[in-house]
């Protein structure tokens, strides 16, 4: 069972930058898919990117493409999700989640499909 911690989450300004990060232990970060997720008060649990471990290749929202950037360190066991200019709209706890039979979808995978998650960071973006 492979298991997942976030941190680096925070209150930033819009505008502002941050970088996410999910230690993964228990398993090797090679095997998995790991995905980020967001979840706002009221709002149902959405993709936010996602990479595959067996080519590298990345998924990004709608939402977030061209401000989100995933990227992976095997030999840390940690996967980064660097999110530039951030908006209010931002705002929510964010997830990373990790599944070993996975390929990310590239139009997006639900949060369903996932079966390893982290406990969350929230990032709040307000002036």
């Amino acid at each position: 069972q492979v298991q997942l911690v976030e941190s680096g989450g925070g209150l930033v300004q819009p505008g502002e930058s941050l970088t996410l990060s999910c230690a993964v232990s228990g398993s090797t970060l090679g095997y998995h898919a790991i995905g980020w997720f967001r979840q706002a008060p009221g709002k149902e649990r959405e993709e936010v990117s996602c990479i595959n471990s067996s080519d590298g290749s990345t998924y990004y929202a709608d939402s977030v493409k061209g401000r989100v950037s995933l990227s992976r360190d095997n030999a840390k066991k940690t996967v980064f999700l660097q999110m530039n200019s951030l908006k209010p709209e931002d705002t929510a706890a964010y997830y990373c989640a990790a599944d070993a039979d996975l390929y990310c979808s590239e139009i997006g995978n639900s949060w369903r499909d996932f079966t390893s998650w982290g406990q969350g960071t929230q990032v709040t973006v307000s002036s």
